[in-house]
């Protein structure tokens, strides 16, 4: 049933490339590369005196491997520790006490470090960017693998062990992708492949991701950029790149049959129900028509799984719909975490009573640019700061193949059509 109601919103683009439509936002941006293989792009704003910077580095846990997993995830911990030149906890101490912010995330498919500083601190946040870049391995000894392998311990107990529903996602992912495809596991990795690793593992997993031809740095703010290029190749510089690193190859996942798997959890006090088919990857054409059909399937009340599972069948509080495209793959979720005395039998069936009625009622162009509107607003709100327009621009840069795709991205949100 749903590969048929899945057409019923089916992408096509027509000469998109040279559209009548074009997206009007863009954001200003200069682009070089150093010699070490370093993309650096800088986009000035001079509305308030502040500057950005956020190091995107292309390695996640998509580029670990069966049994030698939870390793992007460790070094995110240990980049903020200290290198050659920055003492223990130094980075913290030097940022905020000029009145700066940081921090860094890992996911899936990258890593992502970031400062917010006053302008007079730029070139110091550089320094220390660089410094972790170029000179982290010699204070990586067992002392710190060990004592991160801890803290990464506390962190799945708190975050996936002891908490509701925690290992839903984990459940999910090994049911969904193959046994070696690098989304069978979870970012914060296995506890077991971290105990069994060696601090030579470690170091190798660090030299193969971490180097400045794998990564791409934006400044954005009220800065100087002629004296921050100076500063960018002063400090970057003179890092050595590593071995030439090729991008993966998309790996879309195809079900011949349906999986089903039941959990228990005890911290649980309702039952929950996922579904998840298989789509496509990120950026792929039919990436924008997915998103917007699960707007369309989940979002609001006169969504159909709202009307049939929360008005009428009064299973469950809420429903949620979710599109998730990433750089190798993508799934297409559906979610019901019910009333504590409904059977998941019973929710079951109003998921699917609900894309039966998707199927046969359609839906009007008038709730197509209404979510379209939306996409796009949220789109706008996620580069409303400084930082937010790095990250965006950073991203672009090393999974769409160019900072400028923002305005193909948005030309292709709008090209999405109902047939």
């Amino acid at each position: 049933m749903f590969r048929r109601m899945a057409l019923v919103l089916v992408l096509f683009f027509a000469g998109l490339g040279a559209s009548s439509r074009a997206a009007e936002l863009s954001i200003p941006f200069e682009k070089f590369q150093l010699s070490n293989g370093l993309t650096v792009i800088f986009h000035e704003d001079k509305s308030d005196p502040i500057v950005a910077i956020a190091i995107q580095y292309h390695v996640g846990s998509n580029r670990e491997t069966k049994g030698r997993t939870g390793f992007a995830h460790l070094f995110e911990h240990i980049m903020f520790q200290e290198s050659q030149h920055v003492g223990q906890d130094q980075f913290f101490k030097k940022i905020q006490s000029a009145g700066g912010t940081l921090n860094g995330g890992t996911s899936q498919d990258g890593t992502i470090y970031f400062e917010v500083v006053p302008r007079n601190s730029l070139e110091m946040a550089l320094w220390l960017e660089s410094d972790r870049m170029g000179f982290l391995l010699s204070k990586v000894t067992q002392e710190t693998f060990a004592n991160q392998q801890g803290v990464v311990q506390n962190e799945k107990r708190q975050n996936y062990d002891n908490r509701p529903y925690g290992q839903s996602r984990y459940v999910m992912s090994k049911l969904l992708f193959p046994e070696n495809h690098p989304y069978n596991w979870l970012t914060i990795g296995s506890l077991d492949d971290l105990a069994n690793a060696t601090l030579a593992d470690v170091h190798e997993f660090y030299k193969k991701w971490y180097g400045p031809n794998n990564a791409t740095l934006v400044v954005a703010g009220d800065f100087d950029k002629a004296e921050t290029r100076k500063w960018v190749e002063k400090y970057f510089g003179e890092i050595t790149k590593y071995n030439e690193i090729k991008d993966m190859s998309p790996m879309p996942v195809t079900l011949t049959a349906s999986r089903r798997a039941y959990y228990g959890d005890e911290l649980a006090r309702s039952p929950e129900l996922t579904i998840v088919y298989p789509t496509v990857e990120e950026y792929s054409p039919d990436s924008y028509a997915l998103d917007m059909l699960a707007e369309l399937l989940g979002r609001g009340k006169k969504s159909p799984m709202y009307k049939v599972i929360v008005e009428e069948r009064k299973l469950a509080p809420g429903a949620m719909v979710g599109q998730q495209s990433q750089e190798l793959a993508g799934y297409l979720m559906f979610m019901v975490r019910a009333f504590p005395d409904k059977s998941l039998q019973d929710v079951e069936l109003a998921v699917q009573e609900a894309l039966a009625r998707f199927e046969s009622e359609k839906f009007t162009e008038k709730d197509l640019a209404r979510i379209k509107a939306r996409l796009e607003t949220a789109f706008y709100n996620s580069i409303s700061s400084v930082l937010m327009k790095a990250f965006q621009l950073a991203r672009f840069e090393e999974y769409a193949g160019s900072a400028g795709y923002i305005t193909t991205y948005l030309e292709n949100l709008k090209a999405v059509q109902s047939k």
